[in-house]
């Protein structure tokens, strides 16, 4: 009968079933394990780690299964030790530093551990493969868009240019409006493809983990079903243990001469099958003695028995200590093995879904700025934009352009109509005076000036230049402690442009530009920032006072104290760079260290309302580090070296920049203005 008894090495059957399924490093039976004596503890010579997972007791374990009857019937003990818990330091840890061990304890102290996993893995790839499907429809848009885009406006303009349409300004804004949509539609295209990347991704990641989780769940149902059969195996053996026990009972009481049925034996070992066994009491009537029976045959029959009974009680304590062993290694070692692969399944979907998703936002995102990038570029080198190409168009020249090719062309062709000159006998009328210098009283029909240049050519001019002019020179030409430009721009810029966003990093347009330099360097006394004409754009009055910035003879920062400024700049550490840098700063010139000290007080108010306008200090310095330093303009090749020199300087007068700005306070501002 021991070879009844279900051996623990059904561990290894079941792990060498399917050759090509993956192991996941669970755990290999022991031999010196496996037949370990009854009352011994199963793994007693390992070192307890503290930091592992809590053992099951022996009694949790037999409380579980319907065998919990045991117990009282067979005297074995095994002692449960935590497998985890007993691992030697030399081998490798179950769970990685990483991973989360109040998690993996939690999830083996759970019934329902496995089937917890595997229902959380299956809601894990439904959402990665909405995910995916979305993402995959949102990229057919996308491309739909683009091409559709990308088709219309090179069509349109290929349709533009065959059409008999206007000419001037009106086309070339037209083409380059086109052309912008054509940059649109290129950034659609290339986003539907990194759409179509990750949707393929999400798939192939979803793909993988189901089939990891398959092979997990096959593996923990071999193990589970293992552990099942081993314990149906004990409860026969000690069906027929109880069977046997039975049998020489009643063979003992025919030997004694006592009769089964009115005897009142009770059996000791409860738990049994059917339960508690009741034999009655002993009824004596007479003593009733087995006549007939032949006492060899008796003995024969009770040896015979004694020696089934031994057999089935050795079977039966051999089925008990393999099962105990087997579900010891199966909730200690097993169980952890495979939790911690179907939680590694989870996290691993889980983090590739949310990664993709964050990917997905940055990429959306990234699309959104670069078409208002493209519509609104940042600086005037990457192109006018949509709204500042469009202004571009003007009507009146593009007019007096196509009067003056008109009558050009018809110049040579008859008269029609009714004509305008003849003798005044005829009853003409003598021609009206014209005041402009073009045919018929139309201004500048045949003239080369613009509308424009003809209305500023009638600003007077007060002999007063601004810009161009050294700074120390109109400060003591015009006696005043400051430039009265720098004055009237930032009080406008104060007032409209505190809370527009990117101001002083956009652009105004070139021509309005233009034409509010003119204007305020004949007259700047006339001109006023509080006019619809220059507050409906205040990035017009940034833009002219850069411009008066840049066009000094000598930069703001001078150019002999250049080289000290970035040399102090270059300083790694903070408090030592700002002291050499409010050194430089009071070398200065008394003309140049009072128009910085107001202009740095106004871009420190600029960069208090960084919310609004999203002008922090590291931004003003990048606009104006070139600007205050000054750039130098290459002629004739001469002054390449020097060009070099200031580019390769650039982020450190940046620097220098955004360090004054930063210590503005400690820099120009005493006690006593502060108080």
């Amino acid at each position: 009968m021991a070879d009844d008894g279900y051996s623990s090495s059904a561990w290894e059957s079941a792990e060498n079933s399917d050759p090509s399924h993956p192991s996941y490093g669970l755990f290999q039976p022991n031999p010196s394990v496996l037949h370990e004596s009854s009352t011994s503890p199963a793994v007693s010579s390992l070192p307890v780690k503290p930091s592992s997972p809590p053992p099951r007791s022996s009694s949790d374990s037999l409380g579980r299964s319907s065998t919990s009857k045991w117990r009282d019937s067979i005297p074995v003990t095994v002692e449960r030790k935590d497998t985890l818990s007993t691992i030697p330091s030399d081998v490798a840890s179950l769970v990685e530093a990483s991973f989360d061990e109040n998690v993996l304890r939690a999830l083996c102290e759970l019934d329902c551990g496995v089937p917890l996993l595997l229902d959380r893995i299956k809601q894990s790839m439904v959402s990665c493969r909405e995910a995916s499907v979305f993402f995959k429809k949102r990229a057919v848009l996308e491309d739909e868009y683009g091409k559709s885009l990308q088709k219309l406006s090179r069509g349109t303009s290929e349709v533009y240019s065959m059409n008999d349409g206007k000419a001037g300004s009106f086309v070339n804004a037209w083409q380059s409006t086109m052309k912008i949509h054509e940059v649109m539609a290129d950034n659609r295209i290339r986003f539907s493809q990194r759409l179509n990347e990750m949707s393929d991704e999400l798939a192939s990641l979803a793909k993988e983990v189901d089939k990891n989780r398959k092979q997990t769940k096959e593996l923990a149902s071999r193990y589970e079903r293992a552990l099942q059969e081993s314990e149906m195996m004990m409860e026969k053996s000690k069906a027929r243990l109880d069977a046997t026990s039975e049998e020489l009972e009643r063979v003992l009481l025919q030997k004694e001469g006592e009769s089964f049925k009115e005897s009142g034996l009770q059996a000791k070992s409860p738990g049994g099958v059917g339960g508690k066994r009741a034999l009655g009491k002993a009824v004596a009537k007479g003593g009733l003695l087995l006549k007939g029976k032949n006492p060899g045959n008796i003995l024969r029959q009770e040896d015979d028995i004694r020696s089934r009974v031994s057999s089935a009680s050795d079977s039966y304590r051999k089925a008990l200590t393999d099962t105990q062993t087997m579900r010891q290694e199966y909730f200690n070692f097993q169980l952890p093995r495979i939790l911690r692969a179907l939680k590694e399944c989870a996290d691993e979907i889980d983090l590739g879904t949310q990664y993709h998703l964050t990917r997905y936002a940055f990429l959306f995102e990234s699309i959104v700025l670069s078409d208002g990038s493209t519509l609104v570029p940042p600086s005037l080198e990457d192109g006018l934009g949509l709204k500042s190409t469009v202004e571009s168009i003007d009507n009146r020249a593009d007019f007096k352009i196509y009067m003056q090719n008109y009558a050009y062309a018809r110049g040579g062709a008859a008269a029609r109509g009714p004509r305008r000159d003849g003798p005044a006998e005829e009853g003409f009328l003598p021609p009206l005076p014209t005041h402009g210098s073009g045919a018929g009283g139309y201004p500048g029909v045949h003239g080369n000036t613009s509308a424009t240049n003809t209305a500023s050519s009638q600003i007077p001019d007060r002999g007063r230049p601004t810009f161009g002019v050294d700074l120390a020179e109109q400060m003591a030409r015009d006696s005043v402690e400051l430039p009265p430009i720098m004055e009237k721009c930032c009080a406008a810029i104060e007032k409209y442009g505190l809370y527009s966003q990117g101001i002083y990093r956009i652009s105004g347009m070139a021509r309005k530009v233009a034409l509010l330099k003119e204007r305020l360097d004949k007259d700047m006394d006339s001109v006023n920032l509080d006019a619809d004409e220059w507050t409906s754009d205040i990035n017009n009055v940034t833009s002219v006072f850069k411009l008066w910035l840049r066009e000094l003879p000598d930069p703001l920062l001078t150019s002999s104290l250049h080289q000290g400024f970035v040399e102090a700049a270059k300083i790694e550490n903070d408090r030592l760079r700002h002291i050499r840098l409010h050194e430089r700063v009071n070398d200065l010139p008394d003309p140049n260290y009072a128009t910085l000290k107001f202009f740095m007080g106004h871009l420190h108010r600029i960069a208090q309302h960084e919310a609004e306008n999203s002008m922090s200090i590291q931004n003003l310095a990048i606009v104006f580090g070139p600007t205050l330093f000054g750039q130098a303009v290459p002629s004739n090749g001469s002054t390449s070296g020097h060009v070099n020199g200031g580019m390769a300087d650039a982020p450190f007068q940046n620097k220098a920049i955004e360090t004054i700005l930063e210590h503005y306070t400690d820099i120009f501002v005493d006690e006593g203005e502060a108080a």
